[in-house]
């Protein structure tokens, strides 16, 4: 599974270079690219007529509609209201056939999906049936899904055994939750960890299990150069840029 040198993370940009342009857009895509990353992280949510778009909050405060969730629109209407709220069309809504379409090839792929406590599961599903069938087949694991949803990875593992899962872990859940759900779904390709929740007694379990390990968010140095010396394989940061300079010097 582990194909890279050890010490050395792959650097994924959390939904593309998001401080120099607005998350999950082209433009942050984009200027990420401009970097030497290895990998591009974005979330998936479904528009209220069903098309998977690229968004993570919970509201739409980022585009002053603070009491609107993304499912509360049309495609074509949030388009609109993207477009209206930036004037700049690389800074728009991005939909993830277009996402991977356009970088599914430049780089490796984390596409987590948001599966919100207001939705019902029969959504939920369809929004993970949805994210496979648009990816297809991930060769060598560039591309790989991962959701906090348990049941929806499950759901997914059901529909599509083969393909890459991650399991993305909360900052309250302990080595015990994650004991559990490795031993319970032997399926999941890896974990997903708060980089100041990650030990050696975690970092063990899954290495023993031959897991893939992910951290997230890592932006400070300490935080950086604490998943390099844990030599996870994925490092999530707002701040790619800054995580390869440390990495490869």
């Amino acid at each position: 599974m582990n194909t890279r040198p050890a010490g050395k993370p792959w650097v994924y940009a959390h939904r593309g270079a998001n401080s120099e342009a607005r998350e999950n857009t082209r433009s942050a895509f984009d200027k990420a690219l401009a970097y030497p990353i290895d990998g591009i992280e974005t979330d998936v949510q479904l528009s209220r007529d069903e098309i998977a778009v690229l968004w993570h909050d919970r509201y739409l405060g980022k585009i002053g509609l603070s009491d609107k969730h993304i499912d509360d629109f049309d495609y074509e209407q949030l388009s609109e209201i993207f477009s209206n709220s930036t004037g700049d069309a690389r800074q728009g809504l991005m939909t993830l056939q277009d996402f991977l379409l356009t970088y599914r090839n430049h780089c490796r792929l984390l596409v987590e999906i948001k599966n919100r406590d207001w939705e019902t599961v029969s959504r939920h599903q369809l929004k993970m049936r949805e994210t496979l069938k648009l990816i297809g087949s991930s060769l060598d694991n560039r591309i790989v899904v991962s959701s906090f949803n348990l049941a929806s990875l499950v759901y997914a593992h059901e529909c599509q055994p083969d393909f890459p899962l991650i399991y993305n872990i909360e900052t309250d859940q302990t080595f015990s939750d994650i004991r559990a759900a490795n031993s319970a779904h032997p399926f999941l390709h890896g974990f997903c960890l708060p980089i100041d929740n990650i030990n050696q007694a975690i970092i063990d379990l899954l290495r023993d299990q031959n897991k893939c390990i992910g951290v997230y968010t890592c932006n400070s140095e300490l935080q950086i150069n604490r998943a390099i010396e844990f030599d996870v394989d994925i490092l999530i940061s707002d701040f790619p840029q800054k995580a390869l300079a440390i990495r490869d010097q």
